[in-house]
């Protein structure tokens, strides 16, 4: 019993498997299965029977296949490996052939690989050599630019030149380092060389342009020859050398412009020549300036185009010590004429027109080109023109002041005067605008004002003393009222108040004097001053009756002061002036009946009801005076 259940346990468990197994997942079953329905057609139960036998007789048929097809292999590799065995042998035949040859050519080898490698040195060698040629050593076409051509004379000066230069100083600078590198004496004897190749370079190099100089307005030559300055500041001397020689041509060609502009004008006659308008002293003078600070600039500007190139040197210094060369030749024919022009007598107001001009343009100048001849030339034209026109101011003061005018009846300033003044207003209005104006002004109002002083003094001096004094504060206002229109005339200006005042005075004075002898004041102001005697009132001529006699005309003074003034007085041209002395006068007729007042109220003077003598006291009588004015 036992062994029956453990079958039919396995056999359950072989079922269950059987069961859960799952053919999709089963490729092989499955692959299986799609090979036996490929054969197994008829489900019976004999062809199960004989399945067994149709899968061994299958599987018999594939190998018989398979064994045909591998003895069709087989064959083929059997034809290969006696191929192979062939060709294997054809190698050792071939290799014990060539290793026979090898035996025998080897002597032959060995020198070849000789040979080769000398070839190679050989070739190393060369390419050295080449190589410290090219670096220490200048080539053929080198050579002729530097030193020109030996079988023709040429001397033209290309840009190859400053390219073969450039080369030498890169070989001295190499030859530094083949010198600390061990070979001194193969350096020194290339460097040798090459300071003979530079300074036969530089000295061609300074003949060409000492004669080429001249053409540096040439634009195919400029920068040529700034290459070759650059290169000359090396050699100062010969640097020098050909800046002289620029200078000079350039002085000569720029004196020969100047004069054609002078004589000839310019192509085909326009502009005119300068020289036609001379008859014109400014304008004449203004052209030939106006035509120097053109051309000088241009100068320079072609003198900075020609040191263009060079740093190592001060070339400001330098350009200005060149400009002031090129521009000495013109000083002469310059100077010259206008010194002739300053040699004519003619108006002071033309010279002063010259002079700023001279001074304009010496300024405009000096900030192209300072110092040298040009400039000391221009100042000392300026200093002559100066000195001319104050000659010329003075001799037109003296003529128009050489015959002493009597004043006119107004006592106004004379005709000569009042001319005189209106060519100070004009030549002062121009100088206020000048560059100098402040020394001009002074010296233009010194050289007018002192002859006109002393002819205004003359002219009055024949005059009686209020007259006098009237027609001074005349002429002095009229002086006064020219004058302070201007800077820089205060110190003039404050010598006429001064001298004004001096006159009011006396024209004070002298309106006082009248003053008193008209009011009879004379008698009482001198009893007043003579503290000796009694009472006023006992005193003859200061009884109340007379007293009151002269507050009448007082009182009529009071009201209507002009009509005791001076007829000169009303002759002032200045209101201010007649106020003054109006003022002034009156001040002293105040303070002399103030004094009276203070008497006759002193009862020591014993004057009975002086309220009935003096109605008015000194302060209501100023005031009255005052406003009748």
């Amino acid at each position: 019993m036992p062994k029956s259940n453990d079958s039919e346990h396995v056999l359950s468990n072989r079922l269950t498997k059987v069961i859960e197994t799952r053919f999709e997942n089963d490729q092989e079953t499955l692959e299986a299965l799609r090979q036996l329905s490929s054969f197994y057609k008829d489900n019976t139960l004999q062809a199960r029977r004989n399945l067994r036998s149709q899968i061994e007789k299958r599987s018999l048929l594939i190998n018989e296949n398979f064994l045909s097809a591998f003895r069709e292999v087989k064959e083929s590799f059997d034809d290969v490996y006696n191929d192979v065995a062939d060709m294997s042998k054809s190698i050792r035949d071939m290799t014990n052939r060539l290793q026979n040859a090898r035996i025998q050519t080897k002597h032959l080898l060995d020198q070849t690989n000789s040979l080769n490698n000398e070839s190679i040195n050989n070739e190393m060698q060369i390419q050295v050599a080449t190589a410290f040629i090219n670096k220490f050593q200048l080539t053929q076409d080198e050579l002729v630019a530097l030193h020109g051509s030996k079988t023709r004379k040429d001397s033209t000066v290309t840009m190859d030149i400053f390219k073969a230069l450039d080369k030498v100083q890169t070989i001295h600078a190499n030859c530094k380092l083949l010198m600390q590198s061990g070979h001194q004496t193969l350096a020194s004897d290339i460097m040798e060389q090459m300071t003979l190749h530079q300074e036969g370079a530089l000295e061609r190099l300074y003949r060409w342009s000492q004669n080429h100089c001249r053409n540096v307005d040439n634009p195919e030559l400029t920068e040529i020859i700034q290459k070759a300055m650059e290169r000359l500041q090396d050699r100062p001397v010969l640097f020098k050398y050909v800046i002289d020689e620029y200078c000079i041509s350039r002085r000569a060609t720029l004196v020969g412009e100047f004069i054609d502009a002078l004589t000839r004008g310019g192509p085909s006659g326009n502009p005119s020549p300068i020289e036609m308008r001379a008859h014109d002293p400014q304008i004449y003078i203004t052209d030939m300036l106006a035509w120097l600070n053109k051309a000088i600039p241009v100068e320079k500007q072609k003198l900075n185009t020609l040191l263009a190139k060079c740093t190592k040197i001060d070339t400001s210094q330098d350009l200005e010590n060149a400009l002031s060369s090129i521009c000495e030749g013109i000083c002469q024919p310059l100077k010259i004429r206008i010194e002739k022009i300053l040699a004519v007598p003619i108006e002071a107001s033309i010279f002063y027109a010259v002079t700023n001009l001279i001074r304009y343009y010496r300024k405009t100048m000096a900030k192209v080109t300072s110092g040298g001849l040009l400039e000391s030339t221009m100042l000392e034209l300026q200093e002559k023109s100066e000195t001319a026109f104050l000659q010329s101011l003075q001799n037109q003061v003296t003529n128009m002041l050489v015959r002493v005018e009597a004043p006119p009846r107004d006592l106004s300033p004379t005709h000569s005067i009042n001319n005189l003044l209106c060519v100070l207003r004009d030549i002062l209005s121009t100088a206020s605008m000048s560059e100098g104006r402040e020394s001009d002004m002074g010296r233009i109002a010194q050289t007018v004002m002192e002859p006109l002083l002393r002819a205004m003094n003359e002219q009055a001096s024949r005059l009686p003393p209020t007259d006098m004094a009237v027609y001074m504060l005349n002429c002095m206002y009229s002086m006064y009222t020219c004058l302070s229109l201007y800077q820089y005339m205060e110190d003039r200006l404050e010598r006429l108040q001064a001298q004004s005042e001096a006159q009011i005075d006396t024209l004070t004075s002298e309106q006082a004097s009248s003053l008193v002898a008209i009011l009879n004041l004379g008698p009482i102001y001198t009893i007043l001053q003579d503290s000796s005697h009694g009472p006023l009132s006992s005193i003859p001529g200061m009884e109340p009756s007379n007293l009151r006699n002269f507050l009448i005309k007082m009182d009529t003074l009071a009201t209507k002061p002009e009509s005791m003034l001076l007829p000169q007085i009303n002759l002032l041209s200045s209101s201010q002036h007649k106020k003054s002395v109006q003022k002034r006068a009156f001040d002293v007729l105040i303070a002399i009946y103030k004094q009276l007042y203070e008497a006759v109220y002193n009862p020591a003077n014993l004057y009975e009801n002086p309220e009935t003598i003096f109605n008015k006291s000194p302060d209501e009588l100023l005031t009255l005076m005052s406003n009748a004015k």
